[in-house]
């Protein structure tokens, strides 16, 4: 070889190797995420540290904010459990597929067109497990399911490889010994072996996410962990130790006080497993709620958002998040635009490698180049939100509310977040054009799968007119509510 050709080959080869390496580097850099959910249920908007509460003890989410991005502007698709989660769950306006009631068999109408078990999310839709599943996760759903009770709505039959939880809405934190309330409240593994746990639920439920990392992190899998708590939603439930930490308290102030102490201390034994397996800086955590809190129920906590679970005003719809990705974002900062828990399948599928691009009809975003600063413009210039002929609409900082009992109402919120200034007869064409484009989605929208018994929907509005601000404790209870 003469010498010319001795350098040639020597190019070549280093060519190659920069190739590979840049390959190499490029396969690193995507990498899949990790992925935790952690769902809170029925927390209180203010019951946080990290928003700012001097009662809640919750270090550990308050050292999660610290290393993550907190979400001002967070929502809901739906201000109560059941159609909340099935919007989170395909990332789709859970109406669009006739979702729009909570599914509680005893709470809906005799002529609902489905009852029972069979109130759940079409198996026609797809489900972000599904996704990350077809991607190659390994995908894991602890907690309370709510997402249909019949086999067919069953977790491992809508994405994912593993199941502990109870296929209802709302169950005792303690084991049941003798029959529960509803079938559906059973703790059950996988596919049908019901087996009631040993100790506090919120403390089982950090167990079992910790026993599935684990074993995800010896097969060095990428994970998709949805931990689904029912904490703090009732039965008030909570164990000695807690409460005693809050002295003060008293009734069921200092039981959510507790409950919300066991959430923190569950979410952060998640945290600290996924720190000792060297997990943490590529996992994607992210930490919301399901609602506002049912102040008059658990106790809870939305100050200084008006409202409550199942309105639409601020505190009913407004809900906090964290996401928390090491590699990605910055710790420590605040994202300030409106964003939806829909975002959060196509922004999972995204990090995961996914074609965002090929979901079907979702009205979520990928947040990702928006938290990551890429994209400056607003996420959404309009949400929407619907029960019933209660519907509301929000457009920029504008949000409009119809109601069946009295005309709409208008809010500029940068101003307004208590929305104590209605703005409809200064602004009526503003009121006039949101109605009509409200309306026009609407139109786009599936039929009701199943109804509320009416005097459900008279409670909502008898509960939005009482915490709507008028100057009542936070712990006051509803005049005549009937359920």
């Amino acid at each position: 070889m003469n010498k010319r050709s001795f350098i040639k080959s020597l190019l070549l080869s280093a060519l190659t190797l920069s190739s590979i390496a840049c390959a190499q580097t490029e396969v690193e850099a995507k990498k899949q995420p990790n992925i935790i959910l952690l769902l809170a249920d029925d927390a209180g908007y203010a019951d946080f540290g990290f928003h700012g509460s001097e009662i809640m003890q919750t270090p550990n989410l308050d050292v999660l904010a610290s290393e993550g991005v907190m979400f001002t502007q967070a929502y809901v698709s739906d201000p109560t459990c059941g159609p909340s989660r099935a919007g989170l769950m395909t990332g789709r306006y859970q109406q669009r597929f006739g979702f729009e009631e909570n599914n509680v068999p005893g709470y809906m109408s005799a002529n609902s067109a489905a009852d029972g078990r069979e109130m759940g999310i079409p198996l026609t839709e797809e489900t972000m497990a599904d996704r990350l599943k077809s991607l190659g996760y390994a995908t894991a759903f602890f907690g309370k399911w709510h997402l249909g009770g019949a086999d067919k709505f069953h977790p491992l039959k809508r994405g994912f490889d593993t199941f502990y939880g109870f296929r209802g809405g709302a169950r005792s934190y303690h084991a049941y010994h003798d029959n529960p309330p509803s079938e559906l409240d059973w703790m059950e593994r996988d596919f049908g072996e019901f087996q009631e746990h040993e100790g506090y639920l919120t403390d089982v439920l950090a167990d079992e996410t910790i026993s599935f990392i684990e074993a995800q992190a010896k097969a060095d899998k990428p994970f998709f962990a949805f931990v689904s708590f029912n904490a703090v939603h009732t039965p008030m439930d909570a164990i000695e130790e807690d409460l005693a930490a809050f002295p003060s308290l008293e009734g069921n102030r200092q039981t959510v006080a507790a409950m919300t102490k066991a959430l923190d201390r569950a979410s952060g034994a998640i945290l600290d497993k996924l720190k000792a397996l060297g997990l943490d800086e590529n996992t994607i955590v992210v930490f919301t709620n399901d609602n506002g809190g049912p102040t008059d129920r658990n106790a809870s906590s939305n100050l200084p958002l008006s409202g409550s679970k199942s309105n639409h005003l601020e505190g009913g719809i407004r809900v906090p998040m964290i996401v928390k990705w090491p590699e990605q974002y910055t710790a420590g900062a605040t994202y300030d635009y409106p964003v939806s828990l829909l975002d959060l399948f196509p922004t999972f599928y995204a990090a995961a490698n996914g074609d965002v691009s090929s979901l079907n009809d979702v009205d979520g975003v990928d947040l990702h180049p928006y938290i990551s600063g890429e994209n400056t413009a607003r996420p959404h210039d309009v949400l929407y939100w619907k029960k019933d002929v209660r519907g509301t609409i929000r457009v920029g900082d504008w949000k409009m509310m119809r109601f069946p009992d009295r005309p709409a109402q208008l809010y500029y919120l940068p101003d307004d977040l208590q929305e104590v200034n209605d703005l409809a007869a200064e602004h009526p064409e503003k009121v006039r054009d949101m109605f009509k484009q409200l309306f026009e989605w609407e139109s786009s929208l599936e039929r009701p799968r199943w109804l509320l018994q009416r005097k459900f929907e008279n409670y909502d509005i008898e509960r939005m007119d009482f915490y709507h601000n008028k100057g009542v404790t936070t712990l006051e209870r509803p005049v005549g509510a009937t359920e």
